[in-house]
């Protein structure tokens, strides 16, 4: 299986989001995931790399030209693969991914985040999608999406594509296990 992670370039404010981000890393490599990544090796982008890497698994990193030098590649990578721009990284890490996974990050890890479910409830693919909810980072957006759903404008079954888990084997284990709702219509018929 292969995973792609969405996190930060940055540490952020506690030590438990890179604790957090080996910790996943070396859960992947120890189950047999492969890490699909945005290739950095600073911020939780390097120590999920890195624990992937320390506990022997294989690891792909995709990084834009242009970020290449600004964020600091990471060149202890299995594979590094360096392309044109922005949308083609995020084109091939969708290509390569059979699943997602975002950690604690910033504006980048929720565009991607989003934009891969956004694709998921349009039904332009059936992968998994899982929030390391590390530290109770995500507490705050899951309550808003919950009042999202409640006020009509995210149907119960594409919230509920979201999976959500505060431990490693865990978060594995129920993205081994997600089925895509039958359901993926957003628009319900008396609307159209």
């Amino acid at each position: 299986m292969r995973l792609c992670v969405f996190c930060g370039s940055s540490d952020g404010a506690r030590p438990l989001y890179r604790e957090a981000a080996t910790a996943l890393g070396r859960h992947f490599a120890e189950a047999g995931i492969e890490l699909i990544y945005g290739g950095g090796k600073v911020g939780l982008m390097g120590a999920v790399a890195d624990g992937a890497l320390a506990a022997g698994g294989r690891v792909t990193g995709i990084m834009p030209k242009a970020l290449v030098e600004k964020e600091t590649a990471h060149l202890g990578l299995t594979d590094l693969r360096v392309v044109a721009s922005m949308h083609e990284r995020k084109a091939m890490m969708a290509d390569l991914a059979e699943g997602f996974v975002a950690l604690p990050g910033g504006l980048g890890t929720f565009e991607e985040m989003f934009e891969v479910w956004t694709w998921a409830q349009l039904g332009y693919h059936r992968k998994p999608l899982a929030v390391f909810n590390a530290g109770g980072f995500y507490d705050g957006l899951l309550g808003f999406l919950d009042s999202v759903v409640r006020e009509g404008f995210v149907r119960e079954p594409h919230r509920g594509m979201l999976i959500v888990g505060t431990e490693p084997a865990d978060l594995v284990a129920r993205i081994r296990a997600y089925e895509p709702p039958q359901v993926i219509k957003w628009v319900k018929a008396e609307e159209r």
